[in-house]
């Protein structure tokens, strides 16, 4: 991959973190220096007036202020006498996301200026930039590297280009060298993190509009965007939008403004905050404007930015089953609620995609992982599923009906991997199978046993991590009814 995939980058107003983009394409350090200038240091505490005073919160998603993140370090360090690692989160792991990408790609050096000023202030030991395997970025970010003097030792660490491998804990477990996956409990990096040193964990736009806030100060900062909610934020248009882009917009912008401006069809709905975000209905979208609060008010979210309208020639339910079996595939596989939950909550929503269940049955499944797992990879599906069952809810019922839409699944929805890209599929000869079940007691999160006794599982292709799943599954069917179809 390329970095020639990282849709158009646009900006609604002045720029700030993509300023220089239209001229330079990508920024290098002396370009970096003309557009944005210098900054002075920063002590701990001028640190943390300032992420005060501007409101900063992280921008992966849960949008947790960053002025008490780096309190908490600060304590632990104290505490505990060890010095701080400072990790940038660059993964970026959700299929429809691109802003961290883009800054990455073109813009490395604010992300490296917002790590320098957290590493000098708090005296760290070393920083440490997580970035995806795809290879998006990461020669823009080496270079970079190359090209400056960085107040501690600095190292990239790649992992792989997973959904749940951008968890925060995931990210710190693979930097110690561990499984890419959320630790089965809760750790805080603040107090135990890479090296089992107190770690400031936040994501590459947070240290981007940290090293903004740097050169603005609190007062120029906060004149963009609203009181309680200052400065820009990046977003990712994508979906059925004509042009879809990363726009860096001032908060208290109008969401229709952003979408008309990438050319958006809604159709019957929008996902907001991506695949761990909420379902929200055209008629709510038009009265939406671009914060936290703004999301909030017509029950969605902002999460890590990502608005992916879902047009009107898709069939929502089948987008939707499909995404599910995604995340169903994305599990950890290290709790019952998520390994084996999950495929049952996609198997449910899939059932409804084609007019064979009822909704009590997703809600029930959701039911079954909702507050259960060892991280918020279930809660997060459930949410995904459950919002869309409510927004798409005339689809539902014409699915149930037996009539349908009547339109094609298009793949509105992005996948990291399709049948035509090599990944396959699961298959089953009825003229042999006898339900014998082994096949679901060898490869659980994929296929499970109907009412009748014989295996269910998504007509979608494979997540490669469960292919090997799949081949158990195949090499112990008695009657050698299980295939794999696909290149391989």
């Amino acid at each position: 991959m390329s970095s020639s995939q990282v849709p158009p980058v646009t900006s609604i107003g002045t720029p700030r973190i993509t300023a220089g983009f239209d001229e330079y394409g990508r920024l290098d350090l002396t370009a970096h220096q003309e557009v944005h200038g210098g900054f002075a240091q920063l002590s701990s505490g001028e640190l943390i007036g300032l992420a005060d005073r501007i409101e900063l919160r992280g921008r992966g998603g849960a949008g947790f202020p960053f002025a008490r993140k780096v309190r908490a370090v600060l304590d632990s360090c104290r505490r505990q006498d060890l010095p701080p690692v400072i990790v940038v989160n660059a993964t970026e792991g959700e299929p429809p996301s691109w802003k961290d990408k883009a800054i990455l790609t073109r813009g490395p050096h604010l992300i490296l200026d917002g790590a320098a000023l957290a590493a000098a202030a708090l005296d760290a030991e070393e920083i440490v930039i997580g970035i995806a395997d795809d290879g998006i970025g990461q020669d823009s970010l080496a270079a970079a590297l190359g090209e400056r003097r960085m107040p501690v030792p600095t190292r990239i660490v790649t992992v792989p280009h997973r959904f749940i491998s951008g968890e925060g804990g995931a990210l710190v477990r693979g930097i110690n060298g561990e499984a890419h996956i959320p630790p089965g409990r809760k750790v805080r990096s603040s107090d135990n993190g890479v090296m089992g040193l107190p770690t400031l964990l936040s994501n590459a736009e947070t240290y981007s509009q940290l090293a903004i806030a740097a050169r603005l100060g609190p007062w120029e900062y906060n004149a963009v965007g609203i009181p309680e909610e200052p400065g820009t934020v990046m977003l990712t248009v994508g979906g059925s939008a004509s042009s879809p882009a990363v726009i860096e917009a001032p908060t208290g912008t109008s969401l229709m403004d952003v979408l008309t401006m990438c050319g958006a069809d809604i159709g019957p709905g929008l996902l907001v905050g991506g695949y761990h975000g909420k379902w929200i209905s055209a008629e709510a979208a038009e009265t939406v404007t671009i914060s936290r609060k703004g999301f909030a008010a017509v029950g969605g979210t902002l999460g890590a930015g990502m608005l992916i309208p879902i047009g009107s020639s898709t069939c929502p339910l089948g987008e939707v089953a499909q995404v599910t079996q995604y995340l169903a595939g994305e599990s950890a596989g290290q709790c019952g609620p998520c390994r084996l939950g999950l495929p049952d909550l996609a198997r449910a929503v899939t059932l409804v995609s084609l007019g064979g269940s009822a909704l009590e049955n997703v809600r029930a499944a959701a039911g079954v992982v909702k507050g259960r797992g060892a991280c918020s990879h279930p809660d997060g599906t459930s949410r995904f599923a459950l919002s869309a069952l409510e927004v798409f809810a005339k689809d539902v019922e014409a699915h149930a009906n037996g009539e349908g839409c009547g339109k094609q699944v298009r793949g509105v929805l992005p996948l990291p991997y399709q049948a035509e890209q090599g990944a396959r599929k699961l298959a089953v000869d009825w003229s042999r199978c006898d339900g014998h079940g082994l096949c679901s007691a060898v490869a659980p999160e994929i296929i499970r046993l109907d009412g009748n006794g014989f295996p269910a599982f998504p007509q979608t292709p494979l997540p490669p991590w469960l292919e090997n799943g799949a081949r158990k599954a195949v090499n112990v069917c008695p009657a050698l009814a299980l295939r794999l179809e696909g290149a391989k």
